[in-house]
Order: C-alpha cells, then structure tokens, then sequence
C-alpha cells in the first residue's frame, strides 16, 4: 500500500504542476514526461523502469543436477527524477526503488524503515570541468556497479560486484576531466562519505569514507558515455578504450564489506577497524564488440571482530580478492552473444569459500536497453558445493 501511495503521490505531483510549465511528449526511453518551466527556470524528466525476472537452479555433483528450485519476482522497479533546477549549472537527480528488492536491508541504523531512496544528489558545474556532487549516490568505486542496472549486458552483475562493491553512500564528490592533446583524455574524482552506505538515519557510526579515481581515455572519450553501458551498441567506430582504477579507504568502518554487509556489533556498540579496497578495471569496445575486465582486494587492519575483553564476536571483514572478465559481441540484427568469466578468492580467516562462476548470455535488443530481452546461465563452483543457475529477464524503461 506505501508503494502504491507514494506512486500516486508523485504523478500527483507532476499533473498539479503541468497546468503552469511546457510538457513535451517523448518517444520510447526517452522519460514519460518532460517538464520545463515557462521562465526555463527548472526541468524535470520523469521516467520509469521495471525488471520481471524468472530464475532456476540445481545443484551439481557427480554430473547430475538435483534439487531444483524456481523464483520469478519482480528485481527492480524504479521512478527517476532528472533535470536542472534555477541554472543548467545545478544539475539534479533523484531515483526512487519500489520493488522488495530495491527497499529491503532496513535495520535500527536506517530508522527500521524500507530504503525508499536510491540516490538523491545534487551536480553543481561550478568552474570549467569541475562538477560538485553533494548527496546520496554511487561512490566511484568498481565500473561494473557504476554501470546502471539498467544497461548491464548480463541479467545481472557478477560475484566479484556482489562481494567487493562499495555501492551508494551519502557524502560528496569533486568531478574533473582533463584533456591533453588531440585525443587523451583524464577523469579525476575524489569523495569524501559517511561509510555506512545508503539511507543511514543514526548518523556517522565510525570514521569516514575516502574515495578516489582515475580513468584514463588514450583514444578520446566514447560517444554518449558508452563506457558506463554493457555492449557496443553504438557499434562504436573507432576503437574506444577506458582504463581506470580506485583507491577506497573506510576508516574505523563498522560493516563486514566496507560500507556494506553486516555491522560488527560488540559489547561496546560496533567494532571498528580501517578497510582499503583497491580496484582496476578497463571497457573495450569497437564495431560491436565490448570487452571489460576488472580486479578487485580488499583488506583490513584486523578483520575478526572483538568485545573489549579480547573475544571474538563472529563477525570478520569479508577480505580477499576477485577478478572479472566479460565480452561480447553484438549482430546487426540486435542479438548479442556473451560470455563472463569470474573469481573471488577470499582469505582463510574469513572461512568464506573460493568461487568461480561461467557464465553465456543471449541478449535481444529491441530499443537498446530501454526494451531487452536477456537470458544467461551460469555454472558455479564453489569448495563446498557446485551448482547451474539459468535466467530469464525483461526489462522495459520509459
């Protein structure tokens, strides 16, 4: 019933304002409507955007599958906001989850309440190439997290994003882009976050979270920002490359990934210890093909959790190391063939099991990733335990 209201609500909201600003129409993927005030004082794009995913798996020994299990639900299912507000210079833009897997993770840290919001965060282009963000958005940590959800070339990411990412946080951010020469091309951003992830109501549980990135463009940037979207769709002609890496530093972090996973609870309150994570990572693409690679660690100074006195309270820093690779190559017919390959190797203490996964995907792009049909399966071995997972996903974004 919330989600229903707070829907209501805001096309509500969009309808009470038409009567007074310029409403432009769109074509598909383009955003539902298209508000700008007669004094161009402010615009907004409302657009949305849901997947319906069905999923199967088994687990696999003695080259048999057994054990099958079956889910269909809705993954996501989002409302976004965009546009500029007094000057084209204050950029904005606000998106909204709704689906049970958008708001789930509430705790006493997020008011014990669904995590409604995804990003709410303000871009001010206040000189030249610098661009000031302030709010709740993604960190600049591993390229695929920063790649939308929406424009993944796979129904979903892979194991290295689901236990290394440092994913969304509150705080801000200093954008700047270097152009040196005809066609080299440097990205600089650094951050500075609270480090307990989205949507924390009790304020700063530890220390602070210190981001930076470089990205590297040797033969000029890619048109549209193609490199923050999953296959060469734009049948990029001329060969486009992205080289990039990060540096994360949580200090005093109190989550068991960062500024995700478990908080580490003790006698005390939280236990706290600094968390580095480093990763590197490059997007290729040209002529429909795309590939994009990535390597991920994360350490900490004392990864097991303790009381005052000394004991272990279970809880240990998930430290360790990932690697990904991942191509594909698209028809001129909008079907795509794909394959990805991934590793997270995590140290003995965390007691976490070795993992690789293989994945094949099948992608049918019929308005880009504005209207797409993707399947993949996937075969996953672990220390403990094989199994084969099979996905079919729909996405449609107005």
């Amino acid at each position: 019933m919330n989600k229903k209201i707070i829907a209501i609500a805001l096309m509500l909201f969009a309808i009470h304002f038409s009567s007074s600003q310029t409403i432009e129409t769109s074509t598909f993927g383009k955003g539902l409507l298209n508000l700008k005030a007669k004094d161009s004082s402010w615009t907004m794009k409302l657009g949305a955007r849901f997947q319906v995913l069905s999923s199967s798996s088994w687990d696999y020994s003695d080259q048999k599958l057994s054990d099958q299990t079956t889910n269909t639900l809705i993954r996501r299912s989002r409302l976004k906001f965009d546009g500029y507000a007094f000057s084209p210079k204050l950029v904005y833009k606000l998106e909204i989850g709704l689906s049970n897997r958008d708001i789930s993770g509430g705790s006493k840290y997020t008011g014990n309440t669904p995590r409604y919001v995804m990003d709410a965060v303000l871009k001010w282009k206040f000189y030249e190439n610098f661009v000031l963000w302030f709010g709740q958005t993604k960190l600049p940590g591993n390229r695929e997290r920063v790649i939308s959800s929406a424009n993944l070339q796979f129904v979903d990411r892979s194991i290295l994003n689901s236990r290394f990412n440092i994913d969304r946080d509150i705080g801000l951010q200093l954008h700047h882009k270097t152009a040196i020469g005809n066609s080299l091309v440097m990205k600089e951003i650094v951050s500075i976050s609270q480090g307990e992830g989205r949507n924390v109501t009790t304020g700063n549980q530890g220390g602070y979270q210190y981001t930076g990135r470089l990205e590297v463009f040797p033969f000029g940037e890619f048109d549209k920002k193609e490199d923050y979207m999953g296959s060469d769709l734009l049948r990029t002609q001329t060969p486009k490359l992205s080289l990039a890496v990060t540096y994360d530093y949580n200090q005093d972090a109190v989550r068991t990934r960062s500024n995700m996973g478990s908080y580490m609870e003790n006698d005390l309150g939280l236990y706290q210890t600094n968390i580095s994570t480093i990763f590197a990572d490059f997007m290729f693409k040209y002529k429909g093909l795309s590939i994009m690679g990535e390597y991920a660690k994360r350490n900490a100074d004392d990864p097991i959790a303790k009381n005052s006195d000394g004991t272990e309270t279970g809880d240990i820093v998930l430290i360790g190391k990932g690697y990904n690779i991942q191509s594909g190559y698209l028809l001129k017919n909008n079907w795509e063939f794909s394959g990805r390959y991934s590793n997270n190797e995590f140290e003995e203490i965390t007691n976490a099991d070795r993992m690789n996964s293989y994945t094949l995907g099948i992608s049918k792009y019929f308005v880009g990733h504005k209207l797409k049909l993707q399947t993949d399966f996937s075969y996953l071995n672990s220390e403990s335990n094989d199994s084969v997972l099979a996905r079919l996903q729909v996405e449609i974004h107005f």
